[in-house]
């Protein structure tokens, strides 16, 4: 036990620095994510977060989205606990054949319109995990993905900027949505 606290301090930290997002960069970002969102929405968007096999890395990317930094509620994105009560679902991880059935009924009790985030590099294409007989590979084997977000993990920023990307991907292929589309 002494050895590994003494190779511990001998070591050091040897994560990565992170750059502290500057706020008005994060600001115009919530800013015009809070207007894409009024306009096609009407004032929230509903996410649910599906893990189908991650390792988690991109979990605490996503919490940090809700934490007094970013702090995405006030541009009017909300995670929600159901599906049934969601717009969009962000999955990450590579889909384990164990939860490629709750995945695919989870799609399914996704209210129209809905769509797909595979956030992370293993749901955008399996990662390191690929395909295997205990692994799927990427979300879009089991269900369709509308945006991915490439990154082991992505930022929040990363994140909100695809958030971005789907509402102006809905822009470009519908008016907005009515009440009772939604």
């Amino acid at each position: 036990m002494l050895r590994l606290f003494s190779k511990t301090l001998k070591t050091g930290v040897v994560t990565e620095r992170v750059k502290k997002p500057t706020s008005d960069d994060l600001e115009q970002l919530g800013i015009e994510v809070k207007q894409q969102i009024d306009r096609h929405f009407k004032g929230s968007l509903a996410i649910r977060e599906v893990d189908a096999g991650s390792c988690n890395g991109c979990e605490l990317e996503i919490h940090a989205l809700n934490n007094p930094i970013y702090d995405v509620e006030r541009f009017g994105v909300h995670f929600v606990a159901s599906p049934r009560h969601a717009d969009v679902l962000l999955v990450t991880g590579p889909v384990s054949r164990h939860m490629q059935t709750a995945l695919l009924r989870t799609w399914q009790a996704t209210p129209e319109p809905k769509w797909v985030i595979a956030a992370g590099d293993c749901a955008v294409c399996g990662g390191e995990f690929g395909e295997s007989y205990a692994c799927c590979g990427g979300v879009d084997k089991v269900i369709p993905v509308d945006v991915t977000i490439p990154g082991c993990p992505p930022t929040p920023k990363m994140l909100l900027k695809g958030i971005l990307g789907l509402i102006n991907g809905v822009k470009t292929q519908s008016q907005p949505l009515a009440a009772s589309q939604k």
